[in-house]
């Protein structure tokens, strides 16, 4: 038996003007898989995790299937960001996306708010059933900041805390949004190796915790070589490989684009 992908992506190309930022992409992530992007500044990996997740509109003839955790397939393309954010998938920026005038607490807060259905009288006169939605997001929040090891600091400001910390909290606020597919777009840029042996232990947590599949860009190729399952390689919006590490560190096309070819 067969088991569904979490994402299919087929014939999927991005053009802005005469840019072709992904040209042609198919590929699929498995169930609990950890699959990687990598690439060169510039060869579309950001782009095709907007697409992806609705910011920008690919052409026509692509596809972006995605399975929700009741087993329902839905085609994204018909979707808008924040619709396809409450079927499941959940991604960060390279930049800091987190509320730095907030507190950690706050801001993984801020992250459930969007399974919320409670409309504004209840939350406006406090009422039981807001102050029972509420009770239910802290607690699935305080299990996270407990995963995450947030638990000195959760009463503190963001911006108070060092940048690793921060990076911890904005991937606490994208898993309080439950997400069945985490998006991860260089969720360790800038920090130091102990910083991002950390971050690697948390996503693997996630992962076992969670039942969460994994699609993280990464510009460090010892963690990508380390961690992931399988491996795309894209150049100038192309895809030029995909395999296992072992593959991947051996393709001709990789090391010539992206490794860095032997004179």
């Amino acid at each position: 038996m067969t088991t569904e992908p979490i994402l299919q992506v087929t014939n999927l190309t991005v053009q802005f003007g005469g840019v072709i930022a992904c040209n042609d992409l198919s590929f699929e992530v498995s169930p609990g898989e950890l699959f990687a992007l990598i690439g060169p500044n510039g060869a579309g990996k950001t782009t095709l995790v907007n697409a992806v997740t609705g910011i920008y509109e690919p052409k026509p003839g692509a596809s972006v299937k995605f399975c929700q955790r009741n087993g329902e397939t839905t085609e994204l393309l018909n979707y808008r960001p924040h619709q396809i954010s409450r079927m499941g998938i959940a991604r960060t920026f390279q930049n800091l996306g987190v509320f730095s005038a907030q507190t950690v607490l706050d801001n993984l807060m801020l992250g459930r708010f969007m399974h919320e259905r409670t409309n504004i009288l209840h939350y406006g006169l406090f009422t039981s059933v807001a102050v029972k939605k509420e009770l239910e997001a802290r607690k699935v929040c305080q299990a996270i900041v407990e995963l995450l090891d947030l638990e000195d600091v959760r009463d503190e400001l963001v911006s108070e805390l060092p940048y690793g910390i921060q990076k911890r909290v904005e991937l606490g606020r994208v898993l309080a949004m439950d997400p069945h597919l985490l998006m991860l777009d260089e969720p360790m840029a800038g920090m130091n190796a102990e910083e991002k042996q950390e971050m690697v232990r948390y996503v693997y947590r996630i992962m076992d915790e969670y039942g969460t599949s994994v699609f993280m860009i990464e510009h460090d190729m010892g963690i990508i070589m380390a961690i992931a399952e399988r491996i795309m390689v894209l150049e100038f919006g192309r895809e030029i490989a995909t395999g296992s590490a072992d593959e991947i560190q051996v393709n001709p096309a990789v090391i010539d684009a992206y490794l860095g070819a032997e004179n």
